[in-house]
């Protein structure tokens, strides 16, 4: 099993053997589809196009599971960050109503796919909880609530007493629940989505980054750091907040951002009865949010927004520490077993994007903090594109890459945004 670095452990992360096989890439392979990036989309892409009859070869620069698909916090949450009114509104009433539909089964895209193939992963749907912190917050819940019970959604307000009961925390005024959504082991997702592609004919590699990518003589031939070539007809590449300088301008067009997130020891009898005591996740109204959950082993895991920069120790964790012991007071003095943090990626209209900067080269990327549903429906939809060609199948519109301007001073700024609005949500009641 791969050992992360320093401070990059989440409790999931123990000593287990991937059940999944890996192959070199052989001298003169030639496949329908290659996949770059081995997290839960470039999975599911392989996983699905293998289901429709491509051959494939993914190729991951690290191990499976090492990025943000296995350091994520494991929530399963339906939706995007914008509401279907406001779907509608920007991109028009048939491509908004597929992008509103596509976004509502995202969850039951990843709990459905677990069931198809008997996937050993952890798990649990009791739902996910938008916390309200304000007054303005909880109308805007009552919006959301509206509009997605308008179309049938298993959704519902919650009151201060509600959410107190369920959460187990202190100072909300209420929320919102979507029963919709679940929880999931991350890393035993990943894995086993590894192993089932395998299963299925994708051809895995791990530890050997593709390097170049160029088109010539009708295929794609892409070249690892090791040397190894694969030509391919088609190519997705799936390395959202990791990508590199191999698609030009992608990199530029993301915001990463930096999670950092703790887990608790095994909490006591009475508090583990008394926090989350109907296992859902969690995620509240601030502007830099924290989000938390039980384990199956019962640890209280719980993140938000960390330092741009690479942490240094412990202390590096000390807001999530804050935040915790915040919501939950009994928890002050609970011992903290695990500290990690991964990479995410933020676009600047915080909705996902498909590039498409070539034919027969795509890329998608920007999950806003939902990637396992987002991701893991976006790869069914991306290996139905590469097989059929059909830009219908997409459930967003292909768009030029767009870098930001002034790209390479995005630390700062993002390090003095999270400043400014943690300073604001300390302000408001």
């Amino acid at each position: 099993m791969h050992v992360p670095p320093p401070f990059s452990c989440p409790p999931w992360f123990a000593d287990r053997s991937p059940a999944y096989v890996t192959h070199p890439i052989a001298p003169g392979e030639e496949v329908d589809l290659l996949v770059v990036g081995g997290g839960f989309l470039g999975l599911s892409t392989a996983l699905h196009a293998r289901e429709a009859g491509l051959s494939v070869r993914l190729v991951e620069a690290a191990r499976i599971g090492s990025g943000a698909s296995g350091l994520n916090g494991g929530q399963v949450i339906p939706g995007l960050k914008y509401d279907p009114e406001t779907l509608l509104s920007q991109f028009g009433d048939e491509l908004g109503e597929t992008l509103v539909r596509f976004a509502a089964g995202t969850a039951d895209a990843v709990f459905d796919l677990i069931d198809r193939h008997a996937m050993s992963v952890p798990r649990g749907r009791s739902g996910w909880i938008q916390a309200a912190h304000t007054r303005t917050a909880l109308e805007a819940q009552r919006e959301r609530n509206r509009q997605w019970s308008a179309r049938g959604a298993s959704v519902a307000l919650l009151g201060e007493h509600e959410v107190g009961e369920m959460t187990g925390a202190s100072g909300y005024l209420g929320g919102w629940l979507d029963r919709r959504a679940g929880v999931v082991d991350p890393l035993a997702l990943v894995m086993e989505l590894a192993r089932v592609a395998g299963e299925n004919g994708t051809l895995i590699c791990e530890d050997d980054p593709v390097s170049s990518l160029r088109h010539t003589g009708g295929l794609w031939h892409a070249t690892t750091r090791s040397g190894a070539a694969v030509a391919a007809k088609k190519v997705v590449v799936a390395t959202n907040a990791y990508a590199d300088g191999l698609v030009p301008g992608l990199r530029e067009s993301l915001v990463p951002l930096h999670s950092f997130q703790v887990a608790t020891a095994p909490l006591p009898p009475e508090l583990d009865a008394a926090i989350l005591p109907h296992g859902q996740a969690v995620s509240d109204s601030r502007r830099i949010l924290v989000y938390y959950r039980k384990t199956p082993d019962g640890r209280l895991a719980m993140g938000g927004r960390g330092r741009q920069s690479r942490p240094r120790s412990a202390s590096d964790w000390r807001h999530i520490e804050r935040a915790m012991t915040r919501v939950f007071p009994a928890l002050k003095g609970v011992k903290i077993d695990y500290r990690w943090y991964g990479r995410v990626a933020v676009t600047p209209d915080h909705l996902p994007h498909i590039h498409e900067p070539e034919p027969g080269l795509v890329t998608a990327a920007g999950c806003q903090g939902r990637g396992v549903g987002l991701m893991i429906a976006l790869g069914k939809r991306l290996a139905r594109y590469a097989a059929e060609g059909d830009r219908r199948i997409l459930p967003l519109p292909i768009q030029p890459i767009r870098p930001i301007p002034f790209h390479a001073m995005r630390q700062i700024g993002v390090a003095g945004a999270i400043a400014w609005y943690r300073l604001l949500d300390g302000l408001e009641r």
